[in-house]
């Protein structure tokens, strides 16, 4: 069992003891507490909640767990069923609510389930809201409604329609273009509500050949549902059948979107961002905005446009907030995640799609050589298991000293940039753990780049 209390909200897995997991108490504890954090805040003249879900099995218990509640502190909600992350986020801003609860556990297996939180713009929490509500729970500081004004329930089943309508309108995305293509494509939608909403985009689009595997929203993951490239064999072996022009891979909750390639070669979840970019930067060129963690290929795309890129640092909420300081026109995170602030400013694989698509059919390239057109980097992702007397932010201060020759940024951990790569470190915040990934232009040189600060770290720390 496993429940992770963090700012930008509560996951866990179902089953078990209250505190141990996320059972129905603790349900309620974070919901409640959430509910009076909204309640307090009176940023917002509504007291609505809008509550949707992805379609993992434990969803329908958690969904009538959490709007019960909502309803009990008094708050009306608005149950949007099973939608995507990024619709849910949409449809708090179109209907002017207070606030908005995402079932989902993203990526995670199929025992997991958590509550993302909403501010009454459609979007994550920032972390000083986020350790209210975490402060709110532990004291169990909140007051259920008197009975006569206990929250009503409505339900709505338009909002996938209205999200799709709002990715059409978009200027940059050219339905006729893609129509004119006529592109085959293959989809992988992991039995979540991608499956709903993915096939209904591509029709939209005037996409005609749809080959869906997973599209069933039962909650049952045929593979891990991380669209990395190991858990990808199956769509990447039918790509290799030579029918599809591309292929889309999502996470349960859609706000990851990962490519394949004519060929079944992988285009890369850090390049998904980058060959969206280049192309929202053709057309209306501005500033661009990645986590610290994501690829130096976007600041390289971003430069060829002779425009300016910033670093966040890492998390949905950071990123968000460093484009609105930027006037970022296009941002997002090396996940595959792409936020596009013409549509919303949140993670949507949908709208993704349509602008890969748009660039696709303009470029008149396969896949596999639009991704050639990109500066070619190579990740190296490495962790170090950390005990209780490692001084953390001490280690990183004596490699911040060793390195103070090159580029340093420490909003975020410490990130070192060297002139043929990158190295960046930071203590996880959901595992005893610092991470180290480093970027450059081969293999080797990425593991090189790691494989020295590791040493180096545990040198320091005498590990």
């Amino acid at each position: 069992m496993a429940l992770i209390k963090s700012i930008s909200g509560i996951r866990g897995t179902i089953g078990g003891r209250a505190g141990e997991g996320l059972s129905p108490l603790d349900l309620v504890k974070f919901t409640s507490a959430y509910a009076s954090f909204i309640l307090s805040s009176k940023k917002s003249d509504s007291k609505t909640i809008v509550v949707g879900r992805d379609a993992r099995i434990s969803g329908e218990m958690v969904n009538k767990v959490v709007v019960g509640t909502l309803m009990g502190m008094g708050m009306d909600v608005l149950d949007i069923g099973l939608a995507t992350t990024p619709t849910t986020e949409m449809a708090v801003k179109a209907e002017k609510a207070a606030g908005g609860i995402i079932l989902t556990a993203s990526h995670n297996p199929k025992q997991w389930n958590a509550l993302k939180l909403l501010n009454e713009k459609g979007e994550f929490l920032n972390a000083k809201e986020g350790q209210t509500i975490l402060k709110l729970a532990e004291a169990d500081d909140y007051v259920f409604a008197e009975v006569d004004n206990i929250g009503k329930l409505s339900t709505s089943d338009e909002y996938t329609k209205k999200h799709i309508e709002k990715i059409l309108s978009l200027d940059l995305v050219d339905v006729d273009a893609i129509k004119a293509a006529d592109f085959k494509v293959a989809i992988d939608c992991v039995n979540s509500v991608g499956g709903i909403a993915i096939p209904e985009l591509l029709e939209a689009l005037g996409v005609k050949t749809v080959e869906k595997l997973y599209c069933d929203p039962t909650g049952h993951f045929p593979h891990n549902p991380e669209p990395l490239p190991e858990h990808l064999t199956e769509i990447s072996d039918l790509m290799k059948s030579g029918k599809f022009d591309v292929g889309f891979v999502v996470d349960p909750d859609v706000d990851r979107l990962a490519i394949i390639g004519e060929d079944g070669s992988m285009f890369g979840e850090e390049y998904t961002l980058v060959a969206v970019a280049d192309y929202v930067l053709q057309h209306t060129p501005g500033n661009t905005v990645s986590n610290m963690s994501s690829t130096r290929a976007l600041r390289d795309v971003t430069h060829k446009y002779n425009c300016e890129y910033t670093a966040s640092a890492v998390g949905e909420v950071n990123v968000v907030t460093q484009m609105k300081a930027s006037n970022a026109v296009i941002g997002g995170e090396g996940n595959g995640g792409i936020i596009y602030p013409a549509n919303h400013y949140g993670r949507d694989a949908l709208v993704g799609i349509a602008l890969f698509l748009s660039h696709l059919a303009k470029e008149k390239k396969t896949v596999s050589e639009l991704r050639k057109t990109y500066p070619n980097y190579f990740m190296s992702k490495n962790k170090i298991e950390l005990t209780p007397q490692i001084d953390v932010d001490g280690v990183l201060a004596v490699i911040k000293g060793s390195y103070k020759q090159y580029e340093i940024n420490d909003i975020d951990g410490v990130k070192i940039d060297f002139p043929q790569g990158w190295v960046h470190l930071r203590k996880s915040n959901t595992e005893p753990i610092i991470r180290i990934y480093s970027e450059a232009g081969t293999p080797e040189q990425a593991d090189n780049f790691a494989k020295a600060i590791m040493d180096e770290i545990k040198r320091i720390a005498g590990i």
